[in-house]
């Protein structure tokens, strides 16, 4: 359970460092399920699994990246996994991100892993997480970010501007540096007191990192020669409506009318207090 002063911390700043919540034996079972998850070894399948690179170009305006680069995604692993499914159900996980989310249900919205390879990994872009799922509402998700390697500056660990998931919705408005500088185009748009300065979120093997549905955030290139493999999985409050203004990749999963809270066995429960 989280105290008070993490609470307050994590409202403050739309992210939070969590305890290692893994040990070595755990993560090194998680990392050999990955690996036949990648290589399309196992008996069912994930949403995706993909370069990411490939597909969301638009969040890698002004980033160098060559022709080899990659960012392997994989979407809802836990569909693929029953290891990774006991994993997003993980007590002490689940009860802090109830607390964060001041809820007393939680469901899966989906999972997600982000593997940069040594060397080659290229990176994930500025961006907010909300604006990427235009089917669902409040934005008032929370993610745990569970790291399978330690992620640090040199393998590209993720980045976090603090405040920013008070600014509202910005993605359209969001742009890096060629150094991986987060900018708003149009600052006159955001708060007056709002500063545009990104910080490291370092998280250790098995360590859990929080982070809110609008948190700015991205993580840069992977030049060392360590891997760098976490599974994120993003959290709805029970309260979550199925409310699309546009597609989505679990679109076709969903099982409920507009307005309706989104449940069904493709979202399921997986903390409700007693």
């Amino acid at each position: 359970m989280l105290t008070a002063e993490q609470v307050k911390e994590f409202d403050t700043n739309g992210y939070l460092k969590g305890g290692v919540i893994l040990g070595d034996d755990e993560v090194e079972r998680l990392r050999e399920e990955l690996d036949l998850v990648m290589e399309g070894k196992s008996v069912r399948r994930p949403v995706l699994n993909r370069n990411l690179l490939e597909s969301e170009t638009k969040l890698y305006d002004n980033m160098k990246m060559s022709v080899n680069e990659k960012v392997v995604q994989i979407v809802n692993i836990w569909m693929a996994s029953d290891l990774f499914y006991r994993h997003a159900c993980h007590p002490v996980i689940c009860e802090e991100i109830a607390q964060l989310c001041r809820t007393d249900t939680l469901r899966i919205w989906h999972d997600q892993v982000q593997y940069k390879p040594p060397l080659s990994g290229g990176p994930t872009g500025w961006h907010q997480d909300h604006p990427l799922w235009p089917i669902i509402q409040p934005a008032e998700l929370v993610s745990a970010w569970v790291a399978l390697d330690d992620a640090v500056i040199e393998n590209g660990c993720m980045w976090m501007v603090p405040g920013s998931h008070k600014w509202g919705n910005q993605m359209k408005h969001m742009a890096s540096t060629p150094d991986f500088k987060p900018y708003h185009k149009e600052p006159g748009l955001l708060p007056d007191d709002a500063v545009v300065e990104a910080v490291p979120f370092e998280i250790k093997k098995g360590q859990v990192g929080y982070h809110h549905c609008l948190t700015w955030h991205g993580s840069p290139h992977n030049r060392s020669e360590r891997k760098r493999r976490a599974i994120a999985v993003h959290y709805m409050p029970g309260y979550t409506r199925y409310e699309p203004i546009s597609g989505h990749v679990m679109d076709r999963y969903v099982e409920v009318k507009p307005g309706d809270i989104l449940e069904g066995e493709h979202f399921p429960v997986v903390y409700r207090r007693a």
